[in-house]
């Protein structure tokens, strides 16, 4: 497996780590007048920098609400300490993966770093109303923005109008991403005025990908109503990129999980291949043929960077058009 160059910095966030709330790394304003609460999340994986450079960027351009309330919150602070470009997938998390611990039975049980810091956090993801969740992947590839089952979500993300790839997908069996908490996992019916986004701005070392969080959070305080398309294009110039021709909706039909490290694919893909024929043969799971279920089947984030027993490696989507 080829290493990827890593020439995205490390972003200088000393100045910032403190916060405003007493919860160390998390950042709150309120506008006096009412409005959503919104929240931007960055580094709930300690090696996915592009977030922070975002999160760095609006407040060293004192981005303040102009209505409602914003929340900017630096997540995973103590794997972020032991970044090292060199190795940089070690910093992913100090003991488990602390995008699948939103779960209250385990913030209720805080025995590892990422739970004890999940049960600081979690008060404020629970007080949001709108949620942007900065993240980057394993790969190259192009951004990705995940919106869960939920239509409401899809439709903020056509709202946004980029990036061309939306993900409808229902998360992982291994534990709750944060875009999934409380409220914001609920259907439609039940938490209407809730929104959550994930985005995947491309591989961690990419500078692209810090465009494509600036680009995002630019879109999401806009739509949101947080803070004016005045400030934003006086305080942020360059941020807002060209909006996307089009969009696609994949949608997620199943995961394929590691049963070991021994995982591999038959050829090296770079996630969005569209495969043909259904039974296509893509990979050997511990001597068990990977297959395509269906026509037409895209591939969404493959990667075995992070293989071991219990980790998706691929997704399988089918694929639509959006229009208007």
């Amino acid at each position: 497996m080829t290493a990827l160059a890593f020439d995205l910095p490390c972003p200088d966030i000393a100045v910032w780590r403190q916060g405003n709330t007493g919860t160390e790394g998390v950042w709150h304003f309120d506008a006096g007048t009412p409005g959503r609460h919104v929240l931007i999340s960055a580094l709930i994986h300690g090696n996915e920098l592009c977030g922070a450079w975002a999160l760095k960027g609006l407040l060293e351009a004192g981005i303040r609400p102009t209505a409602g309330r914003l929340t900017l919150m630096f997540a995973n602070l103590s794997a972020f300490d032991r970044f090292d470009a060199a190795n940089h997938d070690a910093s992913r998390f100090v003991d488990e993966d602390m995008n699948r611990q939103w779960m209250d039975e385990r913030i209720a049980e805080p025995r590892t770093l990422e739970r004890q810091r999940v049960a600081a956090l979690a008060p404020w993801v629970r007080q949001a109303d709108w949620v942007l969740d900065l993240h980057s992947m394993h790969e190259s590839g192009a951004p990705l923005l995940l919106t869960g089952v939920q239509p409401r979500n899809l439709q903020l993300a056509r709202a946004l109008a980029n990036p061309v790839h939306i993900v409808v997908d229902a998360g992982h069996k291994d534990g709750v991403r944060m875009r999934d908490y409380a409220r914001l996992g609920l259907p439609d019916a039940q938490a209407p005025d809730t929104r959550s986004l994930l985005i995947e701005c491309g591989f961690h070392g990419d500078p692209a990908s810090r465009d494509v969080a600036r680009d995002m959070c630019a879109r999401f305080l806009a739509v949101s109503g947080a803070v004016s398309d005045a400030t934003l294009q006086d305080s942020l110039p360059g941020w807002k990129q060209a909006d996307a021709g089009q969009q696609w909706a994949l949608e997620v039909t199943g995961p394929v999980v590691a049963r070991s490290r021994q995982f591999r694919f038959t050829a090296p893909f770079k996630g969005l291949e569209c495969i043909a024929q259904a039974g296509t043969v893509i990979g050997d799971n511990d001597g068990e043929p990977v297959t395509t279920p269906y026509d037409d089947c895209v591939l969404v984030m493959p990667s075995v960077r992070q293989a071991r027993a219990g980790v998706t490696v691929v997704r399988f989507a089918r694929r639509r058009l959006l229009t208007a």
